[in-house]
């Protein structure tokens, strides 16, 4: 089984990446999430702009699942903190999501994640958060 059809499955066991829609594809050797758009995840119905909490919850099962995929780990990381920063409202499009490990060491790593919609170059959110490794 392909490691991304792994983290397919472990998605399915997270009832809020099954509530938000998310899912993960191989890109380039590496996990790419997506998020493909939904009414039920606009935040403001003006703009129109997915919802602030949709773009961090999704960012953050993606580094939860990131990391299980790099360290061949079925076990689950707790996380220890998460801070993102908004860069620009994220239009009502299709959202993907790369994570990138900054630093592991025995017991907690440390992530990077970026979300954008049409250009990578062109984020709408980025967070980091550390992890404590099972």
């Amino acid at each position: 089984m392909s490691s991304c059809a792994l983290l397919e499955k472990a998605l399915e066991q997270i009832p809020y990446a099954k509530l938000l829609g998310v899912q993960v594809r191989e890109h380039e050797g590496q996990p790419l999430f997506y998020l493909p758009f939904a009414e039920k995840n606009i935040g403001n119905i003006l703009l129109p702009a997915i919802h602030g909490g949709v773009i961090g919850g999704f960012l953050e099962n993606a580094a939860v699942l990131h990391l299980m995929w790099a360290r061949e780990s079925a076990g689950i990381p707790r996380i220890v903190d998460f801070s993102i920063d908004y860069l620009r409202s994220a239009r009502a499009l299709d959202l993907y999501g790369r994570c990138e490990i900054v630093r592991q060491g025995k017991r907690v790593a440390n992530v990077l994640m970026t979300a954008w919609q049409d250009d990578p170059a062109k984020p709408v959110a980025m967070a980091r958060a550390h992890f404590l490794l099972a």
